[in-house]
């Protein structure tokens, strides 16, 4: 079940944050490659990572490095991001769009 877990975290991730796997490897300085986020996200099989490479992939996906273990099935860390929210910034508007220049949404 972990290795499903990993794969539906990185797949969303990449789409929460809209980025290539190569913008994504980036942020981890290298240390995480375009080909393993890519097979991470697409493949099938067993999905086995390091604890050291569970740090290096929260890096690159933004995300707290206990949401990464917990999806590979590790033991989790003394995590001070434990508490970061990290979905996609997204703001409801209720009976119509948003005002022009303001940022506000209408109300309804």
């Amino acid at each position: 079940m972990a290795a499903r877990d990993l794969q539906d975290l990185v797949r969303r991730r990449l789409w929460e944050l809209g980025e290539t796997v190569y913008e994504t490897s980036r942020r981890a300085r290298g240390a995480v490659g375009p080909e393993v986020l890519e097979r991470l996200a697409h493949s099938r099989g067993w999905a086995l990572i390091s604890p050291w490479m569970a740090t290096q992939l929260a890096r690159a996906l933004d995300v707290p490095e206990n949401r990464v273990r917990r999806a590979a099935g590790l033991p989790e860390v003394a995590d001070p991001r434990t508490d970061v929210p990290t979905g996609p910034h997204l703001r409801l508007l209720h009976g119509g769009a948003s005002r022009a220049g303001t940022g506000e949404a209408s109300e309804a």
